[in-house]
């Protein structure tokens, strides 16, 4: 995909949550750095030919976070720059103060899984009487 494109699929994608395209370089690299409050930032290194993408971050605080997004970027299958955008902001839910989407569903999973069974629900290898 040409730069420009990439570019502009960053700045969409930007509109929809508090990051910002702060700054965008092909020459060197494929470059999109990326920052939001309250110190935030990343960068993705775009592909240029069959590589993929990278992402990164020079802040020693966001690093540990982006650890989710890498994983995903490494597994089976050729991502877009908008999948990879969305693995990253969802790395950072926590960092930016949002609700962590995937705990939210867990903890309503397990809410529905506590407690004994009910008198109708016998238990593998126990008789009721």
């Amino acid at each position: 995909m040409e730069f420009k494109h990439l570019v502009e699929a960053a700045e969409k994608w930007c509109s929809g949550n508090p990051f910002d395209l702060i700054f965008a370089e092909e020459d060197d690299e494929r470059r999109l750095d990326f920052y939001a409050e309250p110190g935030v930032s990343f960068y993705v290194l775009c592909p240029g030919g069959t590589d993929s993408f990278h992402v990164w971050s020079e802040s020693e605080d966001c690093l540990p976070f982006l650890q989710l997004a890498q994983d995903y970027i490494s597994s089976c299958g050729k991502k877009t720059l908008l999948e990879v955008l969305e693995k990253v902001f969802t790395s950072f839910r926590p960092l930016l103060g949002l609700p962590d989407i995937d705990d939210d569903s867990f903890e309503h999973y397990h809410a529905d899984m506590e407690g004994e069974p009910g008198p109708d629900h016998q238990q593998m290898g126990v008789s009721q009487q």
